[in-house]
């Protein structure tokens, strides 16, 4: 899986399958195209729209951000206003409660494939991971997993960690990585929390180098990037991206 690109892994330290955080947020952070290259640039409000979008994706391209991170709906459009540029479009799925039908996010992840994304970011099932159905969960991720894969994207697993124990953050990651997640991230932004480093230094404890890890939900500040990137985090979601890269230096 090349879950930790677009940062070159030859210029990190790997130790016996650990990922090296340090030597990763170092290189995140030594210039601005370095860290916007981290972050997926997201609108997922629901009352987002067609030129918002439109301007989400001129800023994607200007900055150069790791990907422009849009609903369903938009990726069409999404998809037109990138074509050429090399940024790819990113779509969330079984979004935001995690309380689709397995046959949904296939169909999802099918559909949303072929009109263009290349990342897709879903939410895993939460109820059945509380009700200790992991065979339920693994099938939903692995499912996804395989459509996202046999069409050339990646797959990201929210986890939403603020509704998690800390018993099911840990068998989430583990579960998620088993069934072909390439990243696992912290939160849709539509919980009662977000990303926070504790949650991103066990969720990296779990994947070590196996998967990427992406902090999201609440992060507004160039200061919130450094703590998650230091923690673990290979990739950040963010509205706030353009703020964000602007406190290092971009204009």
């Amino acid at each position: 899986m090349g879950a930790l690109l677009p940062i070159d892994t030859n210029e990190l330290e790997f130790d016996n399958g650990t990922f090296n955080a340090a030597a990763f947020a170092s290189h995140a952070l030594a210039s601005w195209q370095a860290l916007a290259a981290v972050i997926d640039h997201t609108l997922l409000k629901p009352e987002a729209t067609r030129l918002q979008v439109e301007a989400l994706c001129s800023e994607a391209f200007r900055y150069r951000f790791a990907c422009a991170m849009v609903s369903p709906l938009w990726v069409p459009v999404a998809v037109s206003a990138l074509a050429g540029t090399g940024v790819p479009v990113g779509v969330v799925i079984g979004f935001p409660l995690g309380a689709s039908l397995p046959s949904t996010l296939r169909q999802e992840a099918e559909t949303l494939t072929r009109l263009g994304a290349k990342e897709l970011d879903m939410v895993l099932p939460i109820g059945q991971l509380k009700s200790g159905n992991h065979i339920a969960v693994r099938q939903s991720i692995q499912s996804a997993a395989t459509m996202a894969h046999q069409h050339g994207a990646i797959l990201k697993v929210i986890l939403e960690t603020a509704l998690l124990t800390t018993e099911e953050k840990l068998r989430a990651s583990e579960i998620s990585i088993e069934a072909g997640a390439d990243f696992i991230k912290t939160s849709t932004g539509f919980a009662k929390g977000g990303a926070t480093p504790e949650d991103i230094a066990l969720m990296r404890g779990v994947a070590g180098a196996r998967c990427g890890v992406k902090a999201s939900g609440g992060i507004r500040t160039l200061a919130d990037v450094r703590t998650l990137l230091e923690a673990g985090a290979s990739r950040i979601g963010a509205s706030a991206s353009v703020a964000i890269v602007r406190e290092l230096g971009a204009e």
